[in-house]
C-alpha cells in the first residue's frame, strides 16, 4: 500500500477579506486612472492631489473609497488577473486575458490537470493555468532564456503571494528538457511549434491535446500542416478572438472606438492513440488551394502551319447592312 502524498501548502495570497500588508491594491481616480500599490504598514499613497497613508488601507473591506489630502476620492479593489497579467513588468510579451480564457475553456484546462508550457515568457499566461490546474494539479513550464524565466518566476511569485506547489519551471527548450510522458495538456507559446510535435506527441496521453498560440497567418498554417502530416494527431482547428467593448450613457449606447482586436491565432489538436490512422478529412479547398505540379508540354517534330487569314467578302452595293424593301 502506498504511503499519503504529501498536501502541498497553500500559497500565501488570500484573494477576499479585508486589505492586508503585503497586498497588492488598484487605486482608481474618477477619471478612470488607476494607479497599484502594495500595502506596508506607515506608508503614503503620493499623487499629484495629496496622499492617503497605507495604516488607512489596511483593514479595510474591498470597494471602500478613500480621500486624498487633497480631496481626490480613489476606488481601492485588489487586482484581477486580467488587470496584473496586462501590467506585470515584461520581458517577453504577455498573453492577453482573452486568449488565455480561450485557452483555457478550448483546450479543456481542468482542476488538478498535468500541463506542460512552453515558453514561460512573462509568467502572465503560467497564472492563468497555475488558477486553472489548481494546487493539486501539475504545470511544467519551459523558458529557453534565463532572464525571461527569471521575470515570470518573479511575476508568479508576486501575484499568488509565494512560490506556486503546482508549479516547476525549467530553463531549456521544450524539445530538450522534456520530460514528461503522462501529460493531459500542451500549450505552446513559441516561434516555431511545429518543431516540437514529436516531443508533445511523446508527452501526450491519448486523447490529450495541444494548443499552439502564434502570432502570424504563415505560422498559423505551417502548424496546421504539420499537425495534419504528423500521423498521431486528430484534424486540428484553427481561430482567433476579437473582443470590443461597448460605451454606454443613456441613449448613447455604441461600440467604443477603439478594441482589442487581433493578438494571436490558437490552433488546437487531439492526440491519437498509438498506431492509430485518421479518418481521410474531406474537405472542399479551394481552386489553388493545392496547386497540381506543372506538366511538359509535347515536343513538336516540325513547326506549326499557320491557317490562312479568313476574309470576308467585300461589301458592295447589292449586299446592304440593312435588307430593302423589295
Amino acid at each position: 500500500m502506498s504511503e499519503p502524498q504529501p498536501k502541498p501548502q497553500a500559497t500565501g495570497r488570500i484573494p477576499h477579506g479585508p486589505f492586508r500588508p503585503g497586498d497588492q491594491v488598484q487605486l482608481t481616480d474618477p477619471k478612470g486612472r488607476i494607479n497599484t500599490i502594495t500595502l506596508q504598514t506607515g506608508k503614503l499613497y503620493h499623487s499629484h492631489k495629496g496622499s492617503v497613508p497605507h495604516d488607512d488601507i489596511i483593514g479595510s473591506p474591498e470597494g471602500t473609497v478613500f480621500r486624498t489630502t487633497g480631496g481626490i476620492d480613489y476606488l481601492a479593489f485588489r487586482p484581477l488577473l486580467a488587470d496584473f497579467a496586462v501590467r506585470m513588468p515584461r520581458g517577453a510579451a504577455v498573453v492577453y486575458p482573452k486568449d488565455a480564457a480561450q485557452i483555457i475553456a478550448m483546450a479543456d484546462i481542468f482542476p488538478g490537470a498535468r500541463v506542460v508550457e512552453a515558453g514561460a515568457g512573462s509568467g502572465a499566461l503560467s497564472c492563468f493555468l497555475l488558477r486553472a490546474v489548481g494546487e493539486h494539479g501539475r504545470l511544467s513550464s519551459y523558458e529557453r532564456r534565463p532572464d525571461f524565466a527569471d521575470i515570470a518566476r518573479a511575476n508568479v511569485e508576486k501575484f499568488f503571494g509565494g512560490p506556486h506547489p503546482a508549479w516547476h519551471l525549467t530553463v531549456g527548450a521544450l524539445e530538450d528538457a522534456l520530460t514528461e510522458t503522462e501529460a493531459d495538456r500542451v500549450v505552446l507559446d513559441m516561434l516555431a511549434p511545429w518543431e516540437t510535435l514529436d516531443a508533445v506527441a511523446k508527452a501526450l496521453i491519448p486523447g490529450g491535446l495541444v494548443c499552439a498560440y502564434i502570432a502570424t497567418t504563415t505560422q498559423m498554417s505551417r502548424v496546421v500542416e504539420d499537425l495534419r502530416a504528423h500521423g498521431a494527431f486528430a484534424e486540428p482547428y484553427a481561430f482567433e478572438t476579437m473582443l470590443r467593448s461597448w460605451h454606454v450613457d443613456g441613449l448613447a449606447v455604441r461600440p467604443d472606438h477603439r478594441m482589442v482586436g487581433h493578438t494571436g491565432f490558437l490552433v488546437t489538436a487531439r492526440r491519437l492513440a498509438d498506431g492509430v490512422t485518421p479518418p481521410q478529412r474531406r474537405r472542399r479547398p479551394a481552386k489553388g488551394a493545392h496547386p497540381e505540379p506543372a506538366r511538359a508540354e509535347p515536343a513538336q517534330s516540325e513547326p506549326a502551319r499557320a491557317e490562312p487569314a479568313r476574309t470576308e467578302p467585300a461589301r458592295t452595293a447589292a449586299t446592304p447592312d440593312v435588307p430593302t424593301e423589295s
